[in-house]
């Protein structure tokens, strides 16, 4: 790519080199490979640093660069895709599940949570923390409420501590009979927890996923998953959980 000077446009200039950067990532660059610095970009094509500053920034919201302290500025995988849509209805934890189950507590859950459930604001439940990561960068963190009732056969003999019983309320949950799942969503900003499982800064755009899972007319479990919003995207369909795309034709744009 030679050096583009950028002249009058009708769009803002930063827009403008936004374009020309995200065509250049396409073809000159591979996931992972680091851009030069920001004094030698802007000088190629021939823009201020703030300009150049803006067009990184929309990059990096798009998911399409990472810009980390002490690493640089890399270009970034493939977004995950949130798939939305009315395909077969499946708990948590079953065998092409991505999620990885972290930790597992007994604890009474937020009020908004234990009114969705339908449970006593002061009944303690069951509280899975799941992890999800792509290409070895974390994506994703969840928490999965459980009532003690949706798993009244574990046994503590069977799920000790930690990811082992997490495991096991999981095994237990799949042995219920499902009759739906109802999924909302909405940006959000991390909080202090979720930014530094997500390797973010507080503050940072977050797309959180609300499942609720019904048995038997009743909600079983509540799954609130935080996705980094520069990794993800929506996609709506007949596919229902959630998704990896890797073909660069699904690259959000």
């Amino acid at each position: 790519m030679g050096t583009t000077q950028l002249e009058s446009v009708p769009e803002p200039k930063y827009l403008h080199l936004k374009t020309v950067l995200s065509e250049a990532l396409d073809s000159e660059f591979s996931v992972g490979e680091i851009l030069p610095n920001e004094r030698d970009l802007a000088a190629r094509f021939g823009v201020a640093r703030a300009t150049l500053r803006q067009a990184l920034e929309q990059l990096e919201l798009e998911g399409r660069l990472q810009r980390r302290r002490g690493v640089g500025t890399t270009v970034a995988p493939p977004r995950v895709g949130v798939s939305l849509g009315a395909g077969p209805h499946t708990w948590p934890g079953g065998s092409e599940d991505a999620w990885q189950p972290v930790d597992c507590t007994a604890a009474v859950p937020p009020a908004a949570v234990a009114d969705a459930l339908e449970t006593g604001r002061d009944e303690s439940v069951h509280i899975v923390r799941r992890s999800r990561v792509s290409q070895g960068r974390p994506v994703a963190a969840e928490l999965l409420y459980v009532p003690q009732s949706s798993v009244s056969e574990l046994s503590a003999i069977d799920a000790p501590s930690g990811a082992a019983r997490a495991r096991a309320v999981l095994r237990e949950l799949r042995r219920v009979e499902l009759e739906r799942q109802e999924n909302a969503v909405e940006l959000g900003s991390a909080g202090a927890d979720d930014a530094k499982e997500l390797d973010r800064l507080p503050g940072a755009p977050v797309l959180v996923v609300t499942t609720r899972f019904v048995s038997a007319g009743r909600a079983a479990a509540l799954s609130v998953a935080t996705y980094r919003a520069d990794t993800c995207r929506l996609t709506f369909g007949d596919a229902g959980g959630v998704e990896i795309h890797t073909g660069p034709e699904q690259r959000a744009s």
